[in-house]
């Protein structure tokens, strides 16, 4: 039954997150944690692993979309991104060898979290002006804090990615989403890779992934196809939606836990 209701929100989640670029876990994680059946490792491994594939069906449907990429940009900051991967993952072991309990670990997963979703809300408002910058060091930095923070939250990237992206390189919604999808998809695969390489692959039921695998997918796909279809405006307005649902999701489990 639970494999079933992941499926569900999984396709979901999945379907706004490849529209909006914010991945689908940032929606995935606070859901799980609300059902609260798997442990904090367990949702992380789930969301990890749905929003990876998620990403490899997202960006090879832009593509045939036509949607142009310019590979220079999303190769520095996806350099960055699977650096940032590693040291996230290394950083949330290791809080939750200090803190076996979880309930702490969880704790400051929904802090960061919630700072990241104000600083992106805030963003959508039009408070700040975009910069502009061209520099490859500053792109392998962005690529390095997104994925230390998409892989340490567990959320896979989230909607810091699109407006940090915005922010510093004075790009358009539709295309930051496609670049923080693809940092999202080096993200990932660096801490699925340490997870299986390095990691005790006993704390997973691994069945689970008969559910998560296709849900990602058809998610991906989804989501794809209706980001061909919609405007600017409108991946803005779903954007602000799924900040302001995940905020109030986030503070309802930090209240609930502790």
């Amino acid at each position: 039954m639970i494999g079933i209701i992941y499926f569900i929100i999984i396709v979901f989640a999945n379907t706004i997150g490849a529209i909006s670029g914010m991945g689908g876990g940032v929606l995935i994680k606070p859901i799980f944690d609300l059902i609260n059946v798997h442990s904090v490792a367990a949702i992380s491994f789930y969301s990890s692993a749905a929003v990876l594939t998620m990403s490899i069906v997202s960006t090879s449907r832009q593509i045939k979309n036509g949607m142009s990429i310019n590979w220079i940009f999303a190769l520095n900051i996806s350099i960055g991104a699977v650096i940032g991967g590693f040291l996230g993952n290394s950083v949330f072991e290791k809080i939750l060898n200090v803190f076996p309990e979880e309930n702490e670990v969880q704790l400051v997963q929904i802090i960061l979290t919630i700072i990241t979703l104000i600083f992106s809300f805030m963003y959508s408002k039009g408070i700040w002006k975009n910069f502009g910058y061209k520099s490859v060091i500053l792109k392998l930095g962005s690529g390095l804090v997104l994925g230390f923070l998409a892989t340490l939250l567990g959320i896979g990237g989230g909607p810091i990615n699109v407006a940090l992206l915005m922010l510093l390189f004075n790009i358009p919604i539709k295309h930051a989403t496609v670049y923080s999808i693809v940092t999202i998809f080096f993200s990932q695969l660096s801490k699925v890779l340490a997870i299986v390489l390095t990691g005790d692959m006993s704390r997973y039921d691994l069945t689970m992934l008969y559910y998560i695998i296709p849900a990602a997918i058809l998610g991906g796909a989804l989501g794809a196809y209706v980001s061909g279809k919609v405007s600017d405006s409108k991946v803005s307005q779903i954007y602000r939606f799924v900040i302001i649902l995940v905020l109030i999701i986030n503070i309802y489990n930090g209240w609930r836990g502790f």
